[in-house]
């Protein structure tokens, strides 16, 4: 950074030389030896700086460089019509480019792919016998591809790995000319945060810069958040989703980087969290080393460290190098220039219609230049949120927006949003989020809207909301039987702050067969009563001096309820988009062809936490991290065990409650390890999801420990943070060692109105 400095810092001073000499001139050109020796130092100094400062925040070590070439080759080379089959750990090794038109259905481009992936393996098979002598001229060109001294082990485990990848050149293109609408309020973002400006390349990788970009797995906008990640920052809802926003999810995304910088401690594995989740890169550095990079993109074998994770930063790295040299790419290019636009906070809330009347724009246009705004609004059924900052082009007002906002009649303004009635099914929407969205319960919706025993949604589907009008006199019993077990099922689980054992579908669909035997009809086995309800995990009150208090009690969490897999509408895939490097959204890698099935934008109890650098795992000798909210009688639920087996293991007397980063030992006589890390983690994500409907991060302050001080009450009076989220931010410090001085980030937190 300090090169970088240095650079731009010689560049502002030729700059007023030349001004300087300008002026003693009278305006007479300056000599043209001066200018060629201002050019000469622009194209060789500056670009050097920019070289060492790009290397020493983002390595890039010369064992990475085949797949940083690999990438550069997929964004500049390869377009969308053409495709390659490489191997995917040695990515220098590309056996064959395929073409794949659009006018080819799928399923005949993924027999294509699958054919020819075929004939290298069986080649493979043959060199991976031993053959060497009386190769064939196919056989002898697949073996020049490997380095001299392959081994026949080295060629057999490369039968599983022949990847296809989608070439993604023209949309890297349309990327680079998309990116000029917001690259400077970009880059003014990043700088605020202390972000570095090369990271403006990022959306490349993720959406081509693509606003209407959406996943598979319900991430969405330039920078791809998914709904749970991005609620942290932005008001995701029924109303305002503020991922589709440039603007908004910029800032968002500037702040997210910065929090995955001051966890990891290193931009390449900062990057990396963006796609793979803090936790499991901090687990990748435990293993390796923080620094390690080479060892933990070439061998680091997490379960969810897929092919996707493995590849997200030197995928950056290339992006990056296309990003700062696009006129070398793709010559010719002009990017699209920003907008001036207007921007007025609501002061009520207000018909979008009558906005428009009085903006002078249609609502088509209103709703192009504001897609953080939902269907719901643009339909009628809710008011622009009071407090939305409306965004309209200036040069299509006709006066300053302001006056034309504060010209809207007394009847098109409201002191209240417009109740819900109905609610439409989107992707990753689940009944159980819906539920607590809407204050209602499962029961109530599977009641309303009559929906059968496997409560299955579909997006696109219509729900009616409680609002709606009453309920049927048939359904109110059973809504009334679903409840009355909900409440003795809350009865007999004391212990347990939101019902572990009510396991959802999504993860019963996600993890082996015994997590459904597990779960049972009524209790879940744990310890019942006020004997397990004292086993809470503890924090303890760390001061400076006061040694051993203890957190009073746990915090709240709200009960889930069974919940409903949504299946993708038809056409989904069509309508996202293929950005192939990261996601293997290609148009021909999906099912049984994706190779990174296990990486954790597809793993359900994964993908929501990519924020969240705690540990949830267990270790290799059956032990666990006791994490916030937790408690005996949860890990008892999630093992099908009593409560009383675990006290006996650990050696705890009755009451002892378990403490915050403090190890425990576990039984797993009656479940796998995988079904128990499901379903803990499932839980957080559900407790972390309630909280983020209603709060939001807007910043982060620094607190430096006084005399006398306790962390708890730091938290939670002195700052309003639950502790759980305190120790997101502070994951690595020891809650039973903190004195004056110590260093602590507290969140800066905001609440989302709830009528919004």
């Amino acid at each position: 950074m300090k090169l970088l400095n240095l650079g731009l810092n010689f560049c502002e001073l030729f700059n007023n030389l030349e001004h300087i000499a300008e002026l003693k001139t009278k305006n007479v050109q300056m000599t043209s030896q001066f200018r060629q020796l201002i050019s000469l130092f622009v194209l060789i100094f500056l670009p050097i700086t920019l070289v060492q400062a790009d290397d020493g925040l983002f390595p890039r070590p010369a064992e990475l460089e085949p797949d940083v070439r690999f990438w550069r080759s997929i964004f500049t080379e390869y377009s969308t019509n053409e495709g390659v089959l490489h191997d995917n750990r040695n990515m220098a090794v590309v056996y064959e480019m395929l073409p794949i038109t659009a006018a080819t259905s799928r399923s005949e481009r993924n027999r294509k792919v699958q054919r020819r992936r075929e004939h290298y393996q069986a080649i493979l098979r043959t060199l991976a016998s031993g053959k060497r002598d009386g190769l064939n001229a196919e056989q002898q060109r697949v073996l020049e591809l490997w380095p001299a001294d392959v081994s026949n082990v080295e060629l057999r485990a490369a039968v599983d790995r022949i990847r296809f990848q989608q070439g993604l050149a023209d949309r890297f293109r349309d990327g680079l000319v998309r990116a000029g609408r917001w690259r400077d309020y970009v880059h003014k973002e990043f700088g605020q945060l202390g972000v570095p400006l090369q990271l403006a390349a990022l959306p490349h990788v993720e959406s081509s810069y693509n606003p209407d970009a959406r996943s598979h797995v319900g991430a969405s906008g330039i920078w791809q958040f998914t709904r749970s990640t991005g609620r942290r920052f932005m008001q995701v809802d029924h109303v305002l989703d503020e991922r589709n926003d440039p603007f908004i999810a910029t800032s968002a995304a500037a702040r997210l980087l910065a929090y995955n910088y001051s966890i990891a401690g290193n931009w390449p594995m900062a990057i990396t969290a963006y796609n793979h989740g803090l936790a499991g890169v901090r687990r990748a550095m435990r293993v390796h080393g923080d620094n390690a990079l080479v060892d933990i993109l070439r061998h680091y074998d997490g379960r969810t460290f897929g092919f996707a994770s493995r590849n997200f930063y030197v995928a950056f790295l290339a992006a990056m190098e296309v990003d700062q040299n696009a006129q070398k790419f793709f010559p010719g290019l002009v990017p699209d220039k920003p907008v001036n636009y207007e921007l007025v906070s609501l002061p009520d809330y207000m018909p979008a219609d009558a906005v428009a009347v009085a903006l002078g724009v249609n609502e088509r246009e209103l709703a192009r230049y504001n897609p953080a705004v939902q269907a719901t609004v643009w339909q009628g059924s809710k008011y622009l949120p009071k407090n939305f900052e409306i965004r309209v082009p200036a040069q299509m007002l006709a006066a300053p927006m302001a006056q034309l906002i504060s010209a809207i009649p007394q009847n098109n303004r409201y002191s209240h949003q417009l109740p819900d009635l109905y609610h439409t099914i989107a992707r990753g929407d689940t009944l159980s989020a819906l539920a607590a969205e809407y204050g209602t319960s499962v029961g109530t919706l599977v009641a309303l809207n009559g929906l059968d025993s496997s409560h299955r949604i579909r997006a696109g589907q219509r729900l009616r909301l409680p609002t709606a009008g009453p309920v049927p006199v048939v359904v109110a019993a059973e809504v009334s039987r679903d409840d009355s077990r909900a409440d003795s099922r809350a009865d007999s689980r004391a212990d347990s702050a939101a019902g572990p054992g009510e396991v959802s579908s999504e993860v019963l669909a996600a993890a082996p067969s015994e997590v459904a035997a597990m779960v049972p009809a009524g209790d879940s086995g744990a310890d019942s009563g006020a004997d397990s309800g004292a086993d809470v995990a503890e924090v303890p009150v760390v001061a400076a001096v006061q040694g051993d208090a203890r957190e009073p009690a746990r915090e709240p969490a709200r009960e889930p309820e069974a919940e409903l897999a949504p299946e993708p509408p038809a056409g989904a895939l069509a309508s996202a988009p293929a950005i192939g490097a990261i996601t293997d959204e290609t148009l021909v890698s999906e099912g049984a062809l994706i190779e990174d099935a296990a990486s954790p934008e597809q793993d359900p109890t994964q993908s929501v936490l990519l924020s969240d650098p705690s540990d949830y795992t267990v270790d290799d000798n059956s032990s666990i991290e006791v994490q916030p909210l937790e408690t005996l009688g949860h890990y008892a639920d999630w093992l099908g065990i009593r409560t009383q087996r675990l006290r006996d293991i650990n050696g705890l007397a009755f009451r002892t409650p378990v403490e915050v980063g403090h190890r425990i030992r576990l039984d797993f006589s009656a479940v796998s390890v995988e079904t128990f890390e499901n379903l803990r983690t499932s839980w957080h994500r559900q407790q972390q999801d309630a909280f983020f409907r209603d709060h939001r991060i807007s910043g982060t302050v620094e607190h430096v420990v006084r005399q006398g001080e306790s962390v708890w009450i730091l938290s939670l009076r002195t700052y309003d943070v639950p502790v759980w989220l305190f120790r997101q931010y502070n994951p690595e410090l020891d809650l039973h060692n903190v004195h004056p001085g110590t260093k602590l980030s507290f969140p800066v937190l905001s609440t989302i109105d709830e009528s919004s």
